[in-house]
């Protein structure tokens, strides 16, 4: 079930525009929403100024779950509420409904979930208006509360849903909205429950009566003489939904039921002290305020009153007062959630009336978020305490809303559990029933009948009173009539006298608002100019300063430009010395240079005489062939030991760089499949053409490495076969059968490293017997083993 609350409303005359002329009728005015789908109206009002109705509720029930109510909320998540006048809107506010139903939340199977507090009303179209905003102690508000709650269901509920299905069977989630509006009186505005009602406004009973008006129900115990000293074992007052049986026939009394979910609760406040006074006199105060929730609407006062002063605080006598009450756990939230306890500040004067100063509001609700205690109570029972302890200020209740004092108030909520008596019987001595008792009279009948004791003659004489009594019944009644017009014209006077000196001060505070802005703008340009004069004398001194520094910066070229010039024909001059010493020098070495050649010709020629000399004689010729051919010789053993060491260090690198190669291989071919088996999903097309130009380059550098492999041993085998020839020729030429032997061994010895060439190549794992260099070693191989078999 969902309801919503219409309970207050404040500040209403500040959504009149300052142009709108009242009308010579009384308007009416009225708050209007859509609920669901229904169109609902509270009952209207005249009064802007003190706008007085009855707080209304527009409830919902709904069938539907949840989440798909969850999921509705989400869509439709704000009420728009509008007040109106006519079919005009003077103002609306929207209440959001998204936090009714959290996600994942479970609270509304437990209890109800509310969303409520005073929303301000906006006019319509402030922003094209251009209103200026309203302070906020200004600002028109009304409270609303928003209510929904799993209502559980009855014999009758489960019927009607049954008769549902039946029409529809196929639609079992389906949402159905049934709208339902009512009244209802708060605590604070509940009538009490005669003992025995009046027949025109007989109580409903649980069988006859809406909800709404089960919930307005409520009973004050009438035998409680002072609130200030309630103390029972059970609860003595019911301040919750009860339903009211009266036994027929009987003298017992009035007998009202107890719903079994009550619970006992003792609420006690104890106003402390009142400190700083802001008023200019002593103030001989007494506090006093009701509360008609807790059970009775008599006011509660401290006493005796007590004189307060500026700079000084004052403990309140007999200020502590406790009440016991019986009632729902969440309509106890509820209420104090909407209705604060208000403390009236009075100033008791012995010479004049007695002066209302101010009042301070008092929210209850702050107690239930405090601190749960657990105790014991009187039978053994588990309890609850909470405590609040706080200081408000008492607002002047005249004039404007300042802090006149602070008031120090401690609050303490007790929860004795369930209520353990389910019927409380009200006594008949409360009902004030009197009854009229007539004792029956004889009259002697008299023999002789005067003519005054005639019927006719007391006919005539009662018409005659009966219609002087109608006359002064009627002219009474002129009189009253007379008087309620007067005063029915006194009030619409004042009621007017107060609108218009409310919108003389809504009014005069645009207009302060105004004033202030234009001060302020005032103020600004002022500021602004005086940041454009020193603007602009800066601007003045900084043009000054650059033209300065312009002249003396253009004076500093010059002299630069001139000490330049000067630098480069004195520059110019040293050259053109340098160039005359450099001219000078060259003459003289060359000049040198010819005297050397002439020298060098003489000597060559004296040289080649005397070399033809010595070459005519027999034995310097054998002996400069003897050393030729030793320096030849020499000349080709060093030759021989550095191929043979050359070749076993390229052997041996060769050998390293086919081990690295295939380990480098190896490992890089273990890295690209690891970084492509970790990129295949992603970057298949990529992988392809990446694995296509890393195969291209390795067969590339395979290929150049293979070719510089070739090169290398195309080298060694010119090498070898240079060394080889010339080994044959010495051998043909010098040498006999042992030197051939000696060829022998070098060919064995040739034979062995091709062989192991190449099974250190088949070792290394890189080349197999396909290969282009195995195939040329097992060539060379068989050559060398062809020619040895020949030789044999």
């Amino acid at each position: 079930m969902m309801s919503v609350t219409i309970a207050f409303a404040t500040q209403l005359e500040q959504l009149i525009p300052c142009t709108m002329k009242l009308p010579e009728r009384r308007p009416e005015f009225f708050f209007y929403y859509s609920l669901l789908g229904n169109d609902v109206t509270n009952e209207p009002f005249n009064d802007l100024i003190n706008p007085d109705f009855e707080p209304e509720r527009a409830s919902v029930r709904i069938r539907s779950s949840i989440e798909i109510l969850r999921v509705y909320l989400a869509l439709q998540s704000k009420l728009q509420i509008h007040l109106c006048c006519g079919d005009q809107s003077l103002g609306s506010t929207e209440i959001p409904l998204t936090g009714l139903l959290k996600k994942g939340s479970t609270e509304i199977n437990h209890r109800p979930v509310t969303v409520e507090g005073a929303f301000i009303l906006d006019p319509p179209n402030r922003a094209k208006q251009k209103l200026a905003p309203v302070p906020v102690d200004l600002a028109p508000t009304v409270g609303v509360s928003v209510a929904l709650q799993r209502e559980g269901l009855d014999a009758q509920s489960l019927i009607e849903l049954k008769t549902q299905n039946e029409h529809e069977p196929h639609h079992s989630k389906k949402t159905v909205f049934t709208p339902t509006k009512e009244k209802t009186h708060t605590g604070a505005k509940s009538p009490r429950v005669s003992p025995v009602p009046p027949h025109s406004q007989s109580p409903p009973t649980r069988d006859d009566a809406t909800e709404s008006e089960v919930e307005s129900l409520q009973y004050d115990k009438d035998t409680k003489p002072n609130p200030k000293a309630v103390s029972s074992s059970e609860p003595a007052l019911l301040a919750q939904p009860v339903t009211t049986s009266i036994a027929s026939g009987t003298a017992s009394g009035q007998k009202i039921a107890v719903p079994a979910t009550s619970h006992h609760f003792c609420f006690s406040i104890d106003l402390r002290s009142i400190r700083d006074l802001e008023v200019g006199f002593p103030v001989n105060c007494i506090l006093r305020y009701s509360y008609p929730f807790f059970g009775s609407a008599a006011p509660i006062m401290t006493n005796p009153p007590i004189e307060v002063r500026k700079n000084m605080e004052v403990f309140l006598p007999q200020s502590y007062c406790a009440f016991d009450f019986a009632t729902m756990p969440h309509q106890l939230q509820d209420t104090f959630l909407r209705i604060p306890l208000l403390v009236e500040l009075w100033h008791k004067d012995k010479m004049s009336k007695d002066l209302l100063l101010g009042i301070a509001r008092i929210q209850l609700s702050n107690i239930l978020s405090s601190e749960k205690t657990r105790f014991l109570g009187s039978n053994g029972e588990q309890c609850w305490r909470q405590t609040f302890s706080e200081s408000v200020p008492v607002i002047a209740a005249q004039g404007s809303n300042n802090r006149i004092v602070d008031l120090s108030y401690t609050v303490t909520l007790e929860d004795y559990g369930l209520v353990k008596m389910r019927e409380i019987f009200v006594s008949d001595s409360s009902q004030g029933v009197s009854a009229v008792q007539q004792k029956p009279s004889s009259v002697p009948p008299e023999i002789q009948t005067e003519p005054r004791e005639t019927l006719e003659y007391k006919a005539a004489l009662e018409l005659e009173m009966w219609k002087e009594m109608q006359e002064d019944i009627f002219e009474n009644q002129l009189k009253q009539k007379e008087l309620a017009h007067m005063q029915a014209l006194a009030e619409e006077w004042k009621k007017r006298d107060r609108e218009r000196e409310s919108l003389v001060k809504k009014k005069v505070a645009e207009y302060t608002i105004l004033e202030g802005k234009l001060q302020k703008t005032l103020v600004d340009l002022e500021k602004r100019e005086q940041q454009l004069a020193l603007a602009e004398s800066e601007l003045q001194r900084e043009r000054r300063e650059l033209k300065s520094e312009r002249e003396r910066n253009l004076q500093e070229l010059q002299d630069s430009i001139r000490r330049a010039k000067e630098d480069c024909v004195h520059q110019v001059e040293l050259e053109r010395l340098k160039m005359k010493q450099l001219e000078e020098d060259k003459h003289r070495l060359q000049q040198q240079l010819n005297d050397a050649e002439n020298k060098y010709k003489i000597l060559e020629k004296e040289f080649h005489q005397f070399k033809d000399q010595q070459s005519s004689k027999p034995e310097i010729r054998l002996q400069s062939e003897i050393n030729l051919l030793t320096l030849e010789k020499v000349e080709l053993e060093r030759k021989l030991e550095s191929t043979t060491k050359s070749k076993l260090h390229y052997k041996q690198q060769w050998g390293r760089a086919l081990k690295e190669l295939a380990r480098l291989k190896q490992r890089e071919q273990e890295s690209q499949m690891a970084r492509l088996k970790k990129q295949q999903e992603e970057l298949e097309q990529m992988r392809l053409r990446y694995l296509a130009a890393e195969e291209k380059d390795t067969v590339n550098t395979e290929r150049q490495e293979l070719l510089d492999i070739r090169n290398e041993l195309n080298r060694l085998r010119q090498q070898e076969q240079k060394q080889y020839q010339d080994s044959r020729e010495i051998a043909s030429g010098k040498m006999d059968d042992p030197h051939g032997s000696a060829l022998e061994e070098g060919l064995d010895d040739y034979l062995a490293r091709l062989i192991e060439e190449r099974d250190t190549l088949m070792r290394t794992g890189v080349y197999n017997h396909e290969d282009r260099i195995i195939s040329e070693l097992d060539r060379q191989i068989g050559e060398i083993l062809a020619k040895n078999n020949a030789s044999n």
